[in-house]
């Protein structure tokens, strides 16, 4: 079966798509990359999409607008996917959508948005749609995020010592696979913000580039490699609740935005943007770093956006203790999924899933009352035409690349 996932993550600068096989080798689920493209949304788009997300105010009509175009923008992402990387023959989309909101109150979550309406999909490349992922599991008493733990514990089962893998996208995310949860299973939560206050400070103080263009993330992390570490903020940041919070939790957007930053730095004055981004870096590495070692973490495996920026790789390496002896930390690449994207490969998992009529959450990472199969189905042009249920889950995943195969991803 031929999955294509799409994913725009809390950064919302670009739509990644992931395709791949899927084959059931007796307990294994075998996931063969097919390949990944990158879509960036328009300017005008993105502009929208930031002027109504928390803390902004916005109305129905500009969800509206907002819910059809960012449809159309991932029905053009999975036409582009399934005629370049599909050679016109995928048999599912499965689409995450934008989240626009996350309703947490007190460390429960009470419900969550994604839009990127699915029939545009639907209609546009004839094929059945599996979307909004995150509401069953929230329905069930679970936080809805991070819901990509299933697919880790499946992919990194058996490794040795203390697991972790780690996504750095606008929120920082970590499953923990070695006993970290209720009766010895995974553990997954959002530890923080990882780029979400990075770009909104370039956005806002760090002006424009070279060439002219308004800077909306730090590059190469060439803002903070330039900057210095300003001590009296990174500890006011420090001093945040949600870092306490016991797991399962999550966080996104509605709490880590550029109003929480303004507050933040008014004790200080005018600060150098590139004060504030370094700071901003060290905060991630840090409260990931705080995050992931009471679990004695002996290997860390990130992916998401964030591992493109050396400065704060560099910096989670110090504070990781990584080295001899030590954590270490390496990308997805290494174990065969592209850092930037590992979650669209994700989401294509939890629509094959979905498809057969197997759960996809795991109860101990979510905090629900008891996994969920999740999502809708929107069908194609045919119908369902949907595989027959499997009564039994695979047990893990084996990713087995094609050799040489390329990748087009795009932006974070």
């Amino acid at each position: 079966m031929r999955v294509i996932g799409l994913m725009s993550g809390t950064s919302y600068d670009a739509i990644d798509a992931a395709a791949a096989e899927f084959t059931v080798d007796g307990d294994a689920l075998v996931l063969t990359p097919l390949g990944t493209l990158g879509t960036t949304y328009d300017d005008a788009l993105r502009e929208a999409l930031a002027g109504a997300l928390p803390p902004a105010g916005t109305d129905l009509a500009t969800v509206c607008r907002l819910d059809t175009r960012i449809g159309q923008a991932f029905a053009s992402a999975a036409l582009r996917a399934d005629a370049e990387l599909c050679g016109g023959r995928a048999d599912l989309i499965a689409s995450h959508g934008q989240t626009v909101y996350h309703w947490s109150e007190a460390g429960r979550v009470h419900g969550t948005l994604q839009i990127g309406e699915p029939a545009w999909i639907a209609e546009a490349t004839g094929l059945p749609v599996v979307s909004g992922f995150r509401t069953r599991d929230v329905a069930a008493g679970g936080q809805g995020a991070p819901l990509v733990s299933i697919v880790d514990a499946m992919w990194l089962r058996g490794r040795p010592g203390v697991c972790v893998a780690l996504n750095l996208g606008g929120i920082a995310n970590v499953t923990v696979l070695s006993g970290g949860g209720a009766g010895g299973g995974p553990l997954a939560f959002d530890t923080g913000p990882a780029n979400a206050l990075i770009d909104a400070a370039v956005r806002e103080w760090a002006g424009r580039d070279r060439a002219g263009r308004a800077r909306s993330m730090d590059v190469d992390g060439a803002l903070a490699a330039r900057g210095r570490v300003h001590l009296p903020l990174l500890r006011r940041l420090s001093e945040e609740p949600y870092y306490a919070l016991p797991a399962p939790k999550t966080t996104g957007k509605e709490l880590f935005h550029l109003a929480y930053l303004r507050a933040a730095l008014a004790p200080f004055g005018r600060l150098p943007a590139e004060d504030v981004v370094a700071t901003l870096t060290r905060l991630t590495a840090r409260t990931v770093a705080e995050a992931v070692r009471p679990f004695g973490a002996t290997e860390v495996i990130a992916s998401g956006g964030g591992t493109r920026n050396p400065v704060l790789m560099r910096w989670l390496e110090e504070e990781l203790g990584a080295g001899a002896g030590g954590v270490l930390l390496r990308t997805s690449d290494a174990l065969g999924l592209p850092s930037e994207a590992k979650e669209a490969y994700a989401f294509a998992v939890l629509g094959w899933l979905t498809a057969h009529g197997l759960p996809g959450t795991l109860a101990s990472c979510t905090g629900a009352r008891h996994p969920s199969v999740l999502g809708s189905i929107t069908p194609g042009g045919r119908g369902p035409r949907l595989p027959t249920p499997l009564t039994t889950a695979p047990d893990r995943l084996d990713v087995r690349p094609v050799r040489g195969l390329g990748s087009a991803a795009g932006p974070r």
